[in-house]
């Protein structure tokens, strides 16, 4: 953050909520039921874990499905689902605000700051945990990681935005620093209006970091009512039509995530709304993928063809490591 950013504005909060307990199938014993599975190793195979949302041909949330109804298809070789969670739990989300200069544009600014206060009404004190970014130039934590979410809620978010923008470098890393949490439904939500003047990182690269460790983005992106895809008062995803929303497009959904468009205030609610209902009820899946380094594809699916899986799209996998 720029110093003269930093003497307006009053500090903003990164949100990672805790996941509580989740209604699952073959959990180890012992293992709590509010964190991931952890990473074991054995003779040198890696165990990989995919956070996924399903959605019908409507759009809905679809919450009954069970093991037998995935498909996973790595590097174009069907695998084995070791493990299969399933149920609503807590969440574990990073807000990402961006308070460069260009949000000062057609109140842009004002819309990022109300999507912040309804994330955090979203969120339940003490099972949920929370924590706030902002950046421009570069990212700067505001409050850690907590479960008071109250905490969070307090901070003020005022000051003229000001600064380049570096959207992609701040997502890259702050996607880092949620992977860290060991929740099972956890994301970051990236509230910007995608002008990006200042990264080092492309978009793919980005994308990359973040399917490589299971972590969705969400961006909501607010826009002048004039630039909203769609026309007045939708609420839509971004359809490709101009080549930096497309970017922003993919980088969401090569991650698990997806992306909003909101030009007005009423916009706000309900692509927050639906953000949380997809990342609240995820399944989770773990299995044991080609063990030879590199970048693998991944493709997650159901039997269903009419349902839609949001999941990323590949993983890393490096030297076999023992468990000593």
């Amino acid at each position: 953050m720029t110093r003269r950013f930093a003497t307006l504005l009053i500090p903003t909060a990164v949100i990672v909520s805790a996941l509580g307990s989740a209604a699952y199938a073959g959990q180890g014993a012992g293992e709590p039921a509010n964190q991931r599975p952890t990473v074991t190793f054995r003779a040198g195979v890696e165990v990989v874990s995919i956070t996924a949302a399903v959605r019908d041909g409507r759009g809905r949330i679809v919450r009954n499905l069970k093991r037998s109804d995935f498909e996973i298809v790595d590097s174009g070789t069907s695998r084995e689902i070791r493990e299969f969670y399933t149920g609503e739990a807590p969440v574990s989300l990073a807000v990402l605000l961006d308070i460069s200069g260009s949000m000062a544009v057609s109140g842009n600014i004002d819309r990022a700051r109300h999507a912040v206060s309804v994330a955090m009404g979203l969120l339940a004190a003490g099972r949920d945990e929370a924590a706030l970014y902002t950046f421009d130039a570069e990212l700067q934590e505001v409050v850690p990681f907590t479960r008071d979410v109250d905490r969070v809620r307090r901070v003020k978010l005022e000051g003229r935005p000001w600064g380049i923008t570096s959207l992609y470098d701040a997502v890259g890393t702050a996607a880092r620093t949620v992977a860290a949490r060991a929740n099972r439904h956890r994301a970051l939500l990236v509230i910007t209006d995608g002008v990006d003047t200042g990264s080092t990182l492309t978009a793919p690269e980005v994308s990359g970091i973040a399917s490589s460790i299971d972590v969705p983005v969400y961006l909501l992106t607010v826009v002048s009512p004039l630039d909203h895809p769609g026309g007045e008062l939708s609420v839509v995803a971004a359809d490709g039509t101009s080549t930096s929303t497309a970017t922003l497009a993919d980088l969401a959904r090569w991650t698990g995530g997806s992306m909003r468009v909101a030009s007005m205030t009423e916009h706000v609610k309900v692509a927050v709304d639906d953000l949380f209902e997809e990342l609240r009820y995820q399944y989770l899946i773990t299995f044991e993928p080609d063990p030879s380094p590199g970048w693998h594809p991944l493709e997650v699916r159901t039997r269903n063809k009419n349902l839609t899986v949001l999941a990323r799209g590949g993983y890393m996998s490096g030297p076999a490591r023992s468990e000593n």
